[in-house]
């Protein structure tokens, strides 16, 4: 069974509507067209009181299917929760910390930037990786040339380093794809 299109799982979820008060934003895979069948649909939130995010997402989905809500104890401790509806598996990440300043977001636009200034070319080379097990990051980092492998966790800093190249100017990073057989 194929499940309905990304937004139209969000909609009839009403995610967006009922976690207003949170400035939610869809991040990750789906919007950019790079997901697999494991991809879920990222929604990042700003939090500045854990304890009333908690209570409102306990009371909105914890009837959901594989539901489960942690949070970190290092950095800014962001709040997660996870379950499934409509077809998907949600993940609602939530920091003190405004949306548009998280790491989740900064990749999200900067992965963006990339595939539009990449083109066909470049996307097919990000869906290659992808089916070849590579996460989001790290198949963007390797597909700029940089070494990495399918999670991230070697000397070529994946992670880190796309969120170095958040700053850069189109013209960078037009370069960048060019050096890398993009663009």
């Amino acid at each position: 069974m194929s499940r309905p299109p990304y937004n139209n799982a969000i909609q009839r979820l009403g995610i967006l509507e009922a976690l207003s008060a949170y400035d939610p934003h869809v991040a990750g895979t789906p919007p950019l067209g790079v997901h697999t069948d494991s991809s879920d649909i990222d929604i990042l939130c700003c939090a500045p009181y854990a304890e009333v995010f908690l209570d409102t997402i306990v009371s909105l989905y914890s009837n959901h299917a594989g539901f489960s809500c942690w949070q970190w104890v290092s950095g800014d401790r962001p709040l997660i929760a996870t379950f499934h509806a409509e077809g998907w598996e949600f993940e609602i990440y939530a920091s003190p910390q405004p949306v548009k300043q998280q790491a989740g977001w900064r990749h999200f636009t900067i992965e963006q930037r990339l595939l539009a200034l990449g083109g066909e070319t470049f996307k097919a080379k990000i869906m290659s990786l992808r089916s070849e097990g590579y996460k989001t990051e790290p198949a963007f980092w390797t597909a700029l040339g940089f070494a990495c492998n399918a999670d991230g966790n070697t000397s070529g800093k994946a992670y880190a380093g796309m969120l170095e190249l958040c700053d850069e100017p189109d013209e960078a990073l037009v370069d960048r794809l060019k050096k890398a057989g993009f663009a």
